[in-house]
């Protein structure tokens, strides 16, 4: 039985094209399983960007305002990627227009903000998603079924990081990225929020924190209203403004488990080009993973290995969803391979009507997280993660 969904999607910067083409390869990659997206209509607020959607990537047409596109019967999803500060106010509405929702993370401008979405949705019973993407690579599924089956024994130590180099340049221009008012905190919502959402979804629950903050690039050139992306530069001597959130987190952690470990993000690092990763340790086993070699794991099972030390295992068609974008073992995958596994995944839940996961739930979970570290930067002390779920 095939279903068709119809799709909105409200900011089409880079982010609102990468959903768009996952959404339309769907039906290429997974042509049996039922899931047919249609793309209906985009928001923007740059024509050119509307443009480019009905041109190229086959909505059936846009518009400036996003709530035109919540009184439409045609639309299903209404995909959230517009700037952080806008989340909230869109996944209400939707909310209450009786749409699902995708969204990516961080999901709200402040943890309360996730609170408050996160909320509307359960009351509306709408299905909701977020763009925790790198958990949908296959060898990340894999190490999560190891822990599930117990072939890593008791999970004892967790170290996640996500460095990224898109804040290394000095002269990257001053996006919406690098401003509190627009992006709320800074990597602590943009990269962090990776990071904690892989350790809770690997060793579960996080219990405890304690955490710092730094932020290394004090300003940046001014962009040009409607103009390129944070990746785009400017030169030295333009004019330049204050970057408001931060560069920086480190973190101690205490899962609910009793296992420890540490969390770590910066954007202005030099070396790392996008390094979202873990080292786990159990007491049978050890496994590691980087975003920079999504297809190599590196796995230490003493017990079932005929040599000691790491063993490096090759993705394939053999784990979860990689058949169907590549056959064959050893043949790779890249990013936006990870976006269609996430989309297609979401829309499989919409389609059976049943809980999503990574979902709202989630998201508040993680922000649970986020928000007992901002509490630890003014106390300088361990905090506890208290949920911050409305009833």
């Amino acid at each position: 039985m095939t279903t068709s969904i119809g799709i909105g999607v409200i900011g089409f910067g880079w982010m609102g094209q990468a959903h768009s083409r996952a959404y339309r390869d769907i039906p290429m990659y997974f042509p049996d399983s039922g899931v047919r997206p249609t793309l209906v209509a985009v928001a923007d607020t740059v024509p050119a960007r509307i443009d480019l959607a009905t041109e190229h990537f086959g909505f059936s047409d846009g518009t400036l305002d996003w709530r035109e596109l919540l009184g439409r019967d045609d639309i299903d999803v209404i995909d959230i990627t517009a700037p952080n500060a806008l989340h909230r106010e869109i996944a209400e509405a939707a909310a209450a227009a009786g749409k699902h929702i995708a969204c990516e993370k961080p999901v709200g401008l402040e943890p309360s903000d996730t609170a408050a979405m996160e909320r509307a949705a359960r009351v509306a019973s709408v299905i909701t998603g977020c763009g925790y993407n790198y958990r949908w690579a296959p060898l990340v599924q894999y190490t999560r079924e190891l822990i599930a089956e117990g072939r890593l024994g008791e999970l004892t130590h967790y170290r996640g990081r996500f460095f990224s180099m898109y804040g290394r340049d000095r002269l990257g221009l001053l996006s919406w990225r690098y401003l509190q008012e627009e992006a709320g905190y800074g990597v602590l919502s943009d990269l962090m929020s990776h990071a904690i959402d892989m350790a809770q979804y690997l060793a579960g629950p996080i219990a405890r924190v304690v955490a710092v903050k730094g932020t290394f690039v004090k300003e940046r050139p001014l962009p040009i209203a409607g103009g390129p992306t944070h990746y785009a530069r400017g030169k030295a001597g333009d004019p330049t403004g204050r970057v408001t959130n931060e560069d920086y987190v480190g973190a101690l952690i205490e899962f609910a488990s009793g296992a420890r470990g540490t969390l770590e993000t910066d954007r202005s690092i030099f070396g790392p080009q996008s390094s979202m990763a873990f080292e786990l340790n159990g007491s049978k086993g050890a496994a590691s993973w980087d975003h920079e070699k999504l297809n190599q794991l590196q796995l230490y099972l003493p017990e079932e290995q005929p040599t000691n030390g790491f063993l490096e295992v090759l993705a394939g068609d053999a784990f979860r969803n990689q058949g169907n974008i590549v056959p064959g073992a050893g043949n790779s995958l890249g990013y936006e391979d990870l976006k269609l596994i996430e989309a297609f995944e979401f829309l499989s839940s919409v389609v059976a009507n049943r809980p999503h996961s990574p979902n709202f739930s989630d998201a508040l979970a993680n922000a649970s997280v986020a928000a007992a570290m901002v509490r630890s930067w003014s106390s300088q002390r361990w905090e506890d993660v208290v949920s911050l779920r409305i009833e």
